[in-house]
């Protein structure tokens, strides 16, 4: 990849010929790198080719082809790590630890999936009538795969692994504000050998880029991971074709505090599963609910800690909280505290850092109401809200009342209770006495409008795929059906 040439399309890089646009680096707001999206006419040239790589290339059917290029990928990932680590915290503004962590599990994920394309094996059924049935999984074809900007390699490599390990063909569109770490781990697929054609990458945004992705008629397939209303709109467009669709898109989730649990301990529960990646996170739990026996102290020690969070420059070994992605999610976020403050509720912290980038300090609101646009909408920031309940009852009805229904934590001594509790949780994760972990071997994804299908382990690899019953009668004989 040459500094003009961004694009990758049938093997080959390409200069965007779209709209010029101008990363910034979050930290300081200087310039990172200038680039140039795709074109209408560029991305629909990227589906053809995987299209037709889809078809001619060998790639649908070779299962060993397409575990070796995984774990090759992952190798040469894991040896550049440092390199891409850097670019995303550069790109994104999260701190290296964290970025490195991303690295980390993107290697996991390419391996897994790698493995687990080499265990599936087909399964023969004898049926009474003396036929055979057997199940097949098959790859859907073309897919497009579009992810957003706060994890923009591991969420990309949470589509792209499994979608390469059961054979399909990609184009893969990466947030338009963040795309240097993929760009990386392309010219590393390049590198090592993908069939041309198989694997694609077209910058830019909804129009043309991604519109085109989502509407055109060689895509079979669409991924996308971003934000609910965005997710609505891709949902009526696939649905106009009956295309497939998995889409993993926004929360405001809930993590449930009762009052058997050490206050340090929970405190410090709250504040990772709240500002892990600056609260630009889809699971944050940006909604603490406290037993009320416990709530005062709780909030006292966080409205402490709160301050004692080291915010700054992500490159810095120290830092624990980086700076926002850009100007317009930190008007955003801005304008949320100024909202939450209008609604009645009592604000801790959310200072805006006097100095370069787009930095605010962790904010907390207490005295809120269930019905406050803080405690309803997602924010994606630093902010959080806290409650008291009384009961378990409580604390379920006020988890599951919002629209969305991602993840959810519950913290507790009492185990037992904590699953009981869990499990009346509207949520597709939920982590008890933990928080923030995804596993590549377990399912990922949303209740209500936080999604559709899921992403990860098992379930992962099978939302690219397609069912087929063959059945099969080893003896051509007449059915002897009409007289």
């Amino acid at each position: 990849m040459s500094e003009e040439n961004h694009l990758y399309i049938n093997g080959t890089w390409e200069k965007g010929e779209g709209k010029k646009r101008t990363l910034i680096n979050p930290h300081n707001g200087q310039v990172l790198r200038s680039l140039a999206d795709a074109s209408k006419s560029q991305t629909e040239k990227a589906l053809h080719a995987a299209k037709e790589a889809f078809d001619q290339t060998g790639w649908a059917t070779n299962v060993k082809l397409r575990a070796d290029f995984l774990k090759k990928a992952a190798d040469e990932i894991e040896n550049s790590a440092n390199e891409i680590a850097e670019l995303e915290s550069l790109n994104t503004g999260k701190p290296m630890r964290e970025s490195i962590i991303d690295i980390e599990d993107t290697v996991t994920c390419l391996r897994f999936y790698a493995d687990f394309v080499e265990e599936q094996d087909m399964k023969d059924i004898d049926m009474e009538d003396g036929t055979t049935s057997r199940i097949l999984r098959e790859p859907i074809g073309v897919c497009a795969l579009v992810v957003p900007w706060n994890f923009p390699l591991l969420l990309g490599m949470w589509k792209i692994a499994p979608a390469l390990a059961a054979g399909n063909a990609v184009v893969f569109k990466p947030s338009e504000v963040t795309p240097l770490s993929i760009l990386k781990v392309v010219e590393i697929f390049d590198r090592i050998g993908l069939p041309d054609g198989i694997f694609n990458i077209v910058l830019g945004d909804g129009d043309p880029v991604g519109d085109t992705l989502i509407t055109h008629p060689l895509t079979d397939k669409v991924s996308f991971t971003g934000g609910s209303e965005t997710g609505k709109k891709i949902n009526e467009k696939c649905a106009r074709a009956l295309k497939r669709v998995s889409l993993e898109l926004g929360g405001k989730s809930p993590l449930i505090v009762f009052d058997d649990a050490d206050v340090e301990v929970a405190v410090e529960w709250i504040l990772f599963g709240g500002f892990f990646n600056q609260g630009e996170v889809c699971v944050a739990s940006s909604r603490i609910l406290v037993q009320d026996s416990i709530y005062n102290d709780v909030l006292a020690r966080l409205k402490d800690r709160i301050n004692e969070i080291n915010v700054g420059d992500p490159m810095n070994d120290s830092t624990e909280m980086g700076p926002l992605i850009n100007q317009s999610h930190f008007d955003k976020v801005t304008r949320y505290l100024e909202k939450g403050v209008e609604e009645g509720a009592t604000l801790y912290g959310g200072e805006i850092l006097d100095q370069e980038g787009y930095y605010i300090r962790p904010a907390v609101f207490a005295d809120v109401k269930q019905e406050m646009s803080i405690v309803q909408e997602e924010i994606f920031g630093p902010v959080i809200t806290i409650q008291p309940f009384k009961d378990e009852q409580e604390a379920v009805n006020l988890a599951n009342d919002t629209v969305y229904g991602l993840a959810a934590g519950v913290l507790s001594v009492d185990v037992e209770r904590a699953e009981s509790v869990a499990a009346r949780l509207q949520a597709g994760t939920v982590w008890v006495n933990n928080y923030h972990i995804p596993y590549i071997e377990a399912s990922w994804g949303g209740y209500k409008q936080s999604g559709i299908g899921r992403e990860l382990g098992p379930e992962g690899f099978y939302a690219f795929t397609e069912v087929k019953h063959m059945n099969v009668n080893r003896t051509l004989a007449s059915p002897e059906w009409y007289s």
